[in-house]
């Protein structure tokens, strides 16, 4: 026992000498340093660590999400949306480059009117301009009510997929009103009033029908293609620019090709009214001078009657100038006769309608190519518009082809109407 104890000095001091003495690569070798050591030139066999993530990138540690809005989604009115964790977001980011995402898409250039970090509020104005139009046009385009439920969030607009999380997925939709109701209502009534109006003026009164005097009877005078085609493209127009200013606010809507169209429109109903004008004036004219001639012919026939029974009753001989006073007196009953069918066939019976299509479709010696052929024009770019309208908001931009083509017809028309019979 004493030599147990006399010998435990020793060994401890052994054991510390050793301590001191041995490498460090040997003391981790028995778990000291956990970590592995890296020989050396190995540096590239370590892991590489993970790229920093770009500026506004959504993180776990730094994911803002919508969860509240407050105020009506509509154009050209102020909303308020709450986004939790947008007070840190903003520590490192510009909340002032934060736009509004509906559907999906990005309203460009529509950044915040103010930002409350601290109560994680952003507030929107949401109005057009000319970055977002086409996404406005998207959004509102082809409506199927007033209402459109939509999907919302925010996020910054040159990043993709940057829109943050958001209550408002697609499993919980909120409200965009396309029109506002109210509005909706007055330019429904407003624009139903002008059509029944105008349908009424067109069937009971000469608004869109030919001119000239009423053919009596309770009767109306047939319709007139030219302004038929006036009072088509003035509903359209009318209807559609109120419709787009009710919903986008727009009022510059009517395009160079519409001005162009409503002229070539306007040309034609003016260039057909100067041709059956004139035709009114000469025939008017040539009635005048038939009615002259048909009174003189009358007083002519008047003296030779009076010359054939003088001649008669004083020499009842003299029977070669009863022959020429009768051949004389029947020459001018003959051209008598043709003046007054003459005057006959100028002045015929005013004409009445025959129906809609017939009467814009055919003239006086029937049917006619040329009037259906700006008739089917006219119902084409009618379509085209009506679809442009719905679909895109936008009054449509013909091309400089199309208006050729609708100028030639036009022009077709009226060239066909100088020989035209009414």
């Amino acid at each position: 026992m004493q030599r147990k104890s006399a010998s435990s000095p020793w060994s401890c001091c052994l054991i510390a000498l050793a301590l001191l003495i041995l490498p460090s690569g040997m003391l981790g070798a028995q778990g000291a340093d956990p970590s592995p050591a890296i020989p050396p030139g190995s540096e590239d066999a370590a892991p590489a660590r993970p790229p920093a993530a770009p500026a506004g990138a959504i993180t776990p540690k730094s994911a803002p999400k919508v969860v509240h809005l407050k105020g009506n989604l509509e154009l050209d009115d102020i909303i308020w949306i709450q986004v939790d964790g947008l007070k840190e977001w903003s520590q490192e980011n510009d909340a002032g480059k934060l736009v509004p995402y509906i559907d999906g898409l990005a309203i460009r250039g529509n950044y915040p009117e103010e930002i409350q970090s601290a109560r994680n509020l952003l507030s929107y104005h949401l109005e057009i301009s000319p970055e977002n139009r086409e996404t406005w046009s998207d959004l509102l385009g082809a409506p199927s009510g007033i209402r459109k439920p939509v999907t919302l969030s925010v996020g910054l607009e040159g990043h993709a997929f940057s829109s943050f999380d958001t209550v408002y997925d697609n499993d919980h939709r909120v409200a965009l009103t396309v029109i506002s109701p109210w509005y909706g209502v007055i330019a429904a009534i407003l624009i139903l009033l002008t059509m029944v109006l105008l349908l009424r003026l067109a069937r009971t009164t000469n608004l869109i029908r030919e001119s000239g005097p009423s053919p009596g009877g309770g009767k109306l005078r047939p319709y007139n293609l030219g302004r038929t085609q006036m009072a088509f493209w003035f509903f359209l127009i009318f209807a559609s620019y109120l419709g787009i200013w009710l919903i986008t606010g727009a009022l510059d809507t009517i395009t160079v090709s519409l001005l162009g169209l409503m002229g070539i429109s306007a040309g034609t109903a003016l260039s057909e009214a100067l041709i059956d004008s004139s035709k009114d004036s000469a025939s008017a004219t040539k009635l005048q001078d038939l009615a002259g001639e048909k009174q003189a012919l009358e007083q002519g026939l008047s003296g030779l009657q009076k010359q054939i029974a003088g001649i008669t009753a004083l020499t009842p001989d003299n029977q070669a100038d009863r022959d020429s006073l009768n051949r004389q007196l029947q020459d001018s009953r003959s051209r008598l006769a043709q003046v007054n069918q003459q005057m006959q066939a100028l002045t015929p019976p005013p004409a009445s309608t025959r129906g809609f299509l017939l009467d814009i479709l055919s003239d006086g010696s029937g049917y006619s190519f040329h009037r259906f052929q700006i008739f089917a024009w006219t119902v084409l770019l009618g379509i085209m518009f009506v679809s442009a309208v719905y679909n895109n908001l936008t009054m449509p931009e013909f091309s400089a082809t199309l208006l050729g083509l609708m100028g030639i017809s036009s022009g077709t028309y009226i060239g066909f109407k100088f020989p035209e019979q009414k």
